[in-house]
């Protein structure tokens, strides 16, 4: 078989194309052959096992027992699975929402500490206060970081304005802090979609593992998403000739 894609040849899209993440949860739906499957093992063991039976050959029941009990084991096994990478997502999640949370606390600090130096407008900086609650749930999860970022982005610019107060201790300590949270909050949201993906892909595996998933009303999860404005800016020049 040749190969289907030619990177060297193929017709090329120059002008790039640009990609978003779908905000849709799909539901795992097996067909009636698909979902009939386990039974029908099952029901070979049954027919082994008898045959070994009505002749005496011990070895053929026994392989029919295990040919019998091997699709239940099985689906067991897989909704055990299930339920662990669930925990692995919520895992993944708790550690986004933890350090959120540190960084509501740290912005929190360094709007205070900046108020204290200079006259602001009181509409100059983003209302975090009521994000120190934690346990961000999926859907706020992604707009709560959109909100961070906009703090942290009006912080900046008074800060730009007002050079001097960069040199204030707990306004540079602050500032550091806030940069390293960034920085763990982008390596806890991969490893929060790597747990997505991974769930996203196997609860469509077949047989058993889509059998299971349907049969549980499992879903597939969305990803964390970066805001319009992330992306908006990750396209700006940030380094002018």
């Amino acid at each position: 078989m040749a190969n289907q894609l030619d990177e060297l040849n193929a017709p090329v899209m120059e002008q790039g194309r640009d990609v978003n993440v779908i905000a849709k949860v799909i539901p795992v739906e097996a067909t009636g052959t698909e979902k009939a499957l386990p039974y029908l093992i099952m029901l070979v063991g049954i027919i082994v096992t008898i045959y070994g039976l009505v002749n005496d050959k011990y070895i053929v029941d026994a392989v029919g027992i295990i040919i019998f009990i091997f699709p239940w084991w099985q689906m067991q096994q897989i909704s055990s699975e299930f339920n662990m990478m669930e925990q692995r997502i919520q895992t993944a999640a708790s550690e986004i929402d933890n350090y959120m949370e540190q960084r509501v606390v740290i912005l929190e600090t360094l709007e205070n500490q900046v108020k204290k130096s200079i006259e602001t407008d009181k509409n100059t900086f983003v209302d975090i206060a009521k994000y120190r609650s934690g346990n961000f749930s999926d859907e706020s999860r992604g707009e709560v970081h959109e909100m961070l970022n906009k703090a942290s982005k009006s912080i900046d610019v008074v800060l730009e304005n007002y050079p001097e107060l960069r040199s204030q201790d707990a306004i540079r300590d602050a500032i550091q802090q806030n940069a390293y949270l960034q920085r763990e909050i982008t390596a806890a949201r991969t490893v929060y979609n790597d747990a997505v993906n991974t769930w996203n892909r196997e609860i469509f595996e077949f047989p058993f593992k889509k059998v299971q998933a349907a049969k549980e009303g499992r879903t597939t999860r969305i990803p964390f998403i970066a805001s319009t404005e992330i992306k908006q800016r990750s396209r700006e020049a940030f380094f002018n000739s």
